[in-house]
């Protein structure tokens, strides 16, 4: 019995464990490794004399990316298959490396709906200050972050700028991730104008330490899948459209309608609008549509009468009504009824004013209407104490008077 029992041990070894340590892969070489590891070209330098550790920082990420956030980055390689084509032509255009156009993939997976912590919006993650420094318009209408044209276009210069301060592509990603300021800081302290050198420094937050080794790890996966497990990435149609000028304001579902598309096509194509319609602030807007339905469009649209292209409700102002007054009546932020109607006509209210409100069935409100209606509140809350505490210093004065 005990010679079988051997036996049977002895075959299971031979046949089940012997063979899975032969196909085990040898370790790779520094060099191999780098063979794999995508290190730019002549004009997109990102990596100098390789080194263990520089390759140890970019192993990590790849292994971040292909095995714990696999799920996630299959789907950010997906999305990425819709933009890309149309942000690499930019990125040319711009006189920029077009390998730029995956810096996306770490920024937001090529979500044009993207909102970090730190208030950074769409595929390409700009803060309001910079997007409007390089002429992407924000308002209680349209966000152009969210637009993967419009914003590649504002990346591509804000890249070609933090390039030529810096004459180095990763120190140009790194200001990227971490501001211009910050990084002309840490350099003057360091004494250094490397990248890498400032990883072994305290003078860069982490998130930039790793920001470069990030983004070569990303890029090194996107364009070889199959070598880390990606074997069947799905890809999306790729984004085409024609435009057409049509008169603002406009709702979306009349331009669906128009297209003979349905109106996620249209909200698709056109990401920047937050509303129900395009702008009320701009008489005319340039809209996407499906490119093959620019006639079938223009045809129809000549068909809808002008004051049936916008929809609002009305509300008719009553005696000794206030803007305060009309905003609680109708649960909306003085904002909104002042993107509506203008400021001047709330000066002077008389009774039966008519006073232009969004559509009940067609208006939501956003995460970022809520922060603005909160950030009010709070302002307000700030003076009313400021002015109590006044008021009590005042009589406090007045007593030792």
């Amino acid at each position: 019995m005990k010679k079988t029992f051997i036996f049977l041990v002895l075959l299971f070894i031979l046949f089940y464990l012997i063979p899975c340590y032969a196909e085990e892969l040898p370790a790779l070489k520094q060099d191999e490794k780098m063979e794999l590891i995508f290190s730019g070209g002549e004009d997109f330098k990102l990596i100098p004399a390789p080194s263990e550790s520089l390759i140890e920082k970019i192993e990590r990420n790849i292994t971040l990316f292909s095995e714990k956030l696999k799920g996630k980055f299959s789907v950010w390689l997906s999305r990425s298959s819709k933009y890309i084509e149309k942000m690499k032509e930019i990125l040319i255009e711009k006189g920029l490396p077009e390998d730029l156009v995956y810096l996306p993939l770490i920024e937001s997976g090529f979500n044009v709906n993207a909102r970090s912590p730190r208030k950074a919006v769409g595929p390409w993650q700009f803060i309001e200050s910079t997007a409007k420094r390089y002429g992407l318009i924000i308002d209680w209408w349209r966000d152009e972050r969210r637009d993967p044209i419009k914003s590649t276009v504002a990346a591509a210069e804000y890249l070609k700028d933090l390039y030529s301060m810096f004459g180095d592509w990763s120190l140009a990603l790194a200001a990227y991730n971490a501001g211009e300021g910050r990084i002309f800081k840490a350099l003057n302290k360091a004494g250094e104008n490397n990248y890498w050198m400032l990883l072994d420094t305290s003078y860069l937050p982490s998130e930039t330490k790793n920001y470069v080794p990030k983004y070569i790890a990303a890029i090194t996966i996107a364009k070889q899948p199959e070598n880390f497990g990606f074997e069947e990435v799905g890809e999306y149609e790729t984004m085409n459209y024609t435009e057409v000028v049509i008169p603002s304001p406009t709702d979306l579902d009349i331009i669906a309608k128009c297209a003979e598309v349905d109106l996620n096509t249209i909200k698709e194509l056109n990401p920047e609008l937050k509303r129900w319609s395009t702008p009320m602030n701009v008489k005319q807007y340039i809209i996407r549509i499906p490119e093959d339905k620019k006639e079938v469009f223009l045809s129809n649209f000549e068909k809808i009468k002008p004051e049936k292209r916008f929809s609002y409700d009305i509300y008719t102002v009553k005696k000794g009504d206030t803007i305060h007054k009309i905003a609680r009546k109708t649960r909306l932020s003085k904002n909104v009824l002042y993107e509506m109607n203008g400021t001047e006509i709330f000066k002077n209210l008389k009774p039966n004013t008519k006073i232009m409100i969004p559509p009940h069935e067609k208006f939501i409100l956003t995460k970022e209407d809520m922060f603005q209606d909160k950030k009010i509140s709070k302002k307000k809350k700030i003076k009313a104490k400021k002015h109590v505490k006044q008021a009590k210093s005042g009589r406090q004065t007045k007593l030792k008077r």
